[in-house]
């Protein structure tokens, strides 16, 4: 068994006006120092499944089995995972400000956050949360341990939370948009901060995000996730190289490229995202498909499935089809 695995994994939200599958069926499997990139758009189900994994779910229907170090999460007593959260699993979350408390210092939080798994002195823990600054690139960590998270930019602040992310060298580290709203020169410094930790403590790293740019610097294996579901599968060059799927194809073509000259816009992939509520008949993405035609009907009545050898995608479109579609007509024009 992988060290995290997931299987069909569910996450439903009851409403008034009616079940939110956010996520409906989702596997997939991490070992120790590799990095899985989640990408998709916006409620996609991404944060989702970070979140449930970390079971910080309220209100929500979870099934399905979620395995850490061949613990199962999915119906664990809830102190048994507050237990494991920060010692052998911690996240980075989306927005730093939003996630550090104002009232208290970066300093008070890491070293509350150290002490609940530790039994050591506050100084024996002040001590480690001054480290721990240190080495996530924090000037001064000696003064600015005892400052305010107002007190620092946007750059600084998402490497207090990585640092106290990290204060118990967890063995799985999630970074949920760990780049969102920072320089491009910020953003930078902050993946090769996550890489540079992870060959460290060789965490096993799950990096969700949009940004496809994220993902190529920092993955090993990618997850497309379309609708609550898994749409395509496999090693980060694989992914990139020779995808498999009609919205990985989209995704590519809505991504700006520096490598090449264009002489056209960007391509932003037709239509929206479906409700979470009404999905559609058949393959989520066939209203928005310029190749759901091409399948007999099967887009509109069969929901796919992942089919293939480590590559995998959920297209009713045949190998071969796709293969073609991607080097004469996707590829050429990207």
């Amino acid at each position: 068994m992988s060290f995290l695995e997931l299987r069909d994994l569910r996450v439903h939200f009851p409403t008034d006006d009616g079940l939110v599958r956010s996520v409906d069926g989702l596997s997939f499997s991490l070992e120790r120092g590799r990095t899985l990139g989640i990408v998709g758009e916006s409620g996609s189900g991404k944060s989702v499944t970070s979140l449930a994994i970390l079971g910080l779910h309220r209100g929500a229907r979870v099934s399905g089995e979620i395995w850490l170090g061949g613990q199962q999460l999915v119906g664990a007593p809830a102190e048994e995972v507050r237990r494991l959260r920060g010692r052998r699993m911690a996240m980075i979350f989306q927005d730093p400000l939003s996630s550090l408390h104002p009232y208290y210092t970066v300093g008070r939080q890491i070293i509350e956050a150290y002490r609940l798994h530790n039994k050591v002195t506050r100084q024996v823990a002040r001590k480690h949360a001054i480290d721990l600054l240190a080495r996530v690139g924090i000037p001064q960590p000696q003064s600015r341990v005892d400052d305010y998270p107002h007190h620092f930019s946007g750059g600084m602040r998402q490497r207090v939370m990585i640092a106290m992310a990290l204060s118990c060298d967890p063995e799985l580290l999630i970074a949920d948009e760990p780049t969102t709203a920072l320089d491009v020169t910020v953003q930078a410094q902050i993946l090769e901060l996550i890489r540079d930790l992870q060959e460290e403590f060789s965490s096993a790293v799950v990096v969700i995000t949009h940004d496809l740019g994220v993902v190529a610097e920092l993955a090993d294996d990618i997850l497309v996730m379309y609708a609550g579901r898994a749409v395509e599968y496999g090693r980060a060059a694989e992914v990139f190289e020779q995808p498999q799927h009609p919205y990985t194809w989209g995704l590519l073509g809505s991504m700006p490229r520096l490598d090449r000259r264009r002489s056209e816009r960007l391509r932003p992939i037709p239509g929206t995202p479906p409700s979470l509520i009404t999905l559609p008949p058949g393959c989520p993405f066939h209203p928005r498909c310029a190749y759901a035609g091409h399948n007999g009907g099967a887009s509109e009545t069969v929901v796919p499935v992942l089919t293939g050898d480590g590559h995998q995608a959920a297209c009713h479109l045949p190998p071969e089809a796709r293969r073609e579609i991607w080097e004469h007509e996707i590829r050429p024009a990207l």
